[in-house]
């Protein structure tokens, strides 16, 4: 009995790991509370510890973008713990403010709000700003272009 036993076990944790694998990285970021446009266009792949909340998602390569005033910079890996309405401890992400280009480090949501940190500075932004995800080259502004083809930075 004890072996049939495991064997089921093992078999449910199988099928439940299975069934959440297929989830995209864009409706795990949404069962943390967080928009889909957080993210561009063109993740790959991702790894999510949900004991933890440590992440890291893929994409081909960098990708760049401008949004309103800022230009913003993902490289082709971002890390970062995840837990509802935080991402914290980013790597990969980058705004450029000025001449600089900033790390932000933390993603927070309060209501509809978010707030992008780059440490000591932060910009708050309507979580309806986010409902799309933004391509790599033109941002949310992407009409105008009949093919799509950007490259990216």
């Amino acid at each position: 009995m004890g072996l049939l036993t495991l064997l089921i076990l093992i078999s449910l944790t199988t099928q439940f790991v299975a069934a959440d694998s297929k989830l995209s990285v864009y409706q795990a970021l949404q069962s943390y509370d967080f928009p889909v446009g957080v993210l561009p266009k063109g993740v790959t792949s991702y790894e999510l510890n949900k004991d933890t909340g440590e992440f890291s998602v893929h994409m081909n390569e960098t990708c760049s973008f401008s949004i309103e005033s800022y230009e913003l910079k993902y490289k082709s890996t971002i890390t970062g713990v995840i837990s509802k309405d935080r991402l914290q401890k980013l790597k990969g992400v980058s705004v450029k403010v000025l001449l600089f280009w900033l790390n932000i480090v933390e993603v927070t949501r309060d209501g509809d709000d978010l707030e992008f940190s780059v440490g000591i500075a932060s910009a708050d932004f309507s979580v309806d700003n986010f409902e799309e995800c933004p391509q790599c080259g033109c941002g949310f502004n992407c009409n105008h272009q009949l093919d799509g083809s950007f490259s990216s930075s």
